[in-house]
């Protein structure tokens, strides 16, 4: 996809659209990964691995135990980070950005490694670090720099032969 590597930086308003349809499915991702956590933490309960220490139900155990709600949130988060990280590898788009043609890639047009990938997961605070595209004039935000990654706006077609690539 070399290509691509001249390809335009994407806008923050292109930026803001997709991440509201990531962050619906973002939270889809969290309630279920929140869902397999409990039904796992709710069977080592049940086998005895976990005492109920006096606690009737399972999620009195859990939100009385600060060690298992930590587990529980960590767990959920990096589901929900691995979702992105896993999308930024496979083709450099999230759903939200397929929609608004973007693509998050190397400045070469490559796709993320892993540890980009899982670095700028990492420094993007929920997406919140795009904001520093406000300040900059090179429409690269802080978790670009950070991840030596750009995000870039697609052509209608550009996008089709992404979406159709294996």
């Amino acid at each position: 996809m070399s290509s691509l590597a001249n390809a335009p930086r994407a806008s923050l308003g292109r930026r803001l659209a997709a991440w509201i349809y990531d962050f619906m499915v973002a939270l889809a991702v969290y309630m279920l990964a929140g869902a397999a956590l409990f039904a796992l933490f709710s069977l080592l309960v049940s086998v005895g691995l976990i005492d109920k220490g006096g606690m009737t139900h399972n999620i009195d155990l859990l939100q009385a135990s600060p060690v298992w709600l930590t587990l529980n949130e960590v767990g959920k988060l990096l589901a929900v980070a691995w979702l992105f990280v896993w999308s930024w590898q496979k083709k450099g788009q999230t759903l939200g950005m397929r929609a608004w043609r973007l693509r998050v890639q190397r400045p070469d047009g490559q796709e993320l490694d892993a540890r980009q990938a899982w670095l700028r997961a990492s420094v993007s605070f929920g997406g919140l670090a795009m904001l520093s595209l406000l300040w900059d004039d090179e429409r690269c935000a802080f978790h670009d720099r950070i991840s030596g990654s750009e995000v870039v706006q697609l052509t209608v077609e550009q996008n089709r032969t992404l979406m159709n690539r294996d």
